[in-house]
């Protein structure tokens, strides 16, 4: 997808924190990177305003994350209107990053961006993988939602297809698992782990309560992710969010993502798709760290 947007001078906006595979496929390409910020007191939102004051005629498009990786962030209807209608005076169009669509368990309920296609284009990513817990399996789809056929008139419709004639295909055995997933998944899989990640989100943020030198701004609703803001004024020789990500893998044997890799220094992004005792126990390390 983000390859057909490159052209000379062309620029995209990002969110931040936000999922580092983008970056590294606008440095691939030389597509310019531009972020707006999301903000974590008003459940991290996008900053419309700094997306307005970041856009310029060269800007091609805007990526939101819903349910959000790494904040674990659901959107209202209201909040994505408000950022179709600020794409749309921007002249630009909207990529929705969905891949967790079916995994909220908070009182946000998904919805999906491509309800605001009569406003602007919309391009939607969804994948097998999150949903059918097959981590790491790459197969997925794009949706276009696009009421007034600006993505076909521009030629990004054309181009992906093309992308798409020469891009690599998903792993053969994934291929040929596909049709068995889709056909002998039994229906109460899908609430099963929607309750399993429920619990483990909520033990999570009620952990994380315990520690004094992490403080969580809001509880996870979706995804299986949730950011942490580090005090590192309660911690002894630890200089930033990588020293503390280092030195607690290395006395604890607890991995936690470091926020500078996600655009935010001095956060951590906590996973808890994990087994609720390990989790538990995991956090309690931390504490002792």
């Amino acid at each position: 997808m983000i390859h057909t947007l490159t052209s000379p001078g062309a620029n995209i906006l990002l969110p931040r924190p936000g999922f580092p595979a983008y970056e590294t496929i606008c440095a691939y390409t030389g597509l310019e990177v531009r972020h707006f910020d999301l903000l974590p007191q008003r459940g991290w939102e996008v900053d419309l305003d700094a997306v307005q004051a970041l856009a310029d005629e060269n800007t091609a498009a805007m990526v939101i994350i819903s349910p959000g990786n790494p904040c674990g962030n659901v959107f209202t209807y209201q909040h994505l209107q408000k950022v179709a209608e600020t794409a749309r005076k921007l002249g630009i169009f909207v990529i929705a990053d969905e891949v967790y669509e079916h995994i909220t368990f908070g009182d946000k309920p998904f919805v999906p961006m491509g309800m605001f296609k009569s406003i602007v284009p919309v391009i939607t990513l969804g994948s097998i993988s999150k949903r059918w817990v097959v981590l790491g399996w790459r197969l997925g789809w794009i949706v276009t939602n696009d009421h007034n056929g600006i993505l076909e008139e521009t030629g990004i419709i054309e181009s992906m297809n093309s992308y798409l004639g020469f891009s690599l295909d998903p792993a053969t055995f994934i291929q040929g698992a596909i049709p068995q997933i889709l056909k002998n998944t039994k229906g109460e899989f899908f609430p099963k782990i929607i309750d399993i990640l429920r619990e483990a989100g909520d033990i999570c943020y009620n952990k994380i309560e315990e520690i004094p030198c992490i403080s969580c701004p809001n509880k996870p609703e979706g995804s299986m992710f949730v950011m942490v803001k580090l005090n590192l004024s309660m911690l002894e020789d630890v200089s930033d969010d990588m020293d503390f990500c280092h030195k607690l893998a290395k006395e604890e044997s607890v991995i936690i993502f470091p926020g500078y890799g996600l655009g935010l220094k001095n956060w951590l992004r906590i996973s808890f798709a994990i087994e609720p005792t390990l989790l538990h126990e995991g956090l309690q390390r931390v504490k002792a760290f």
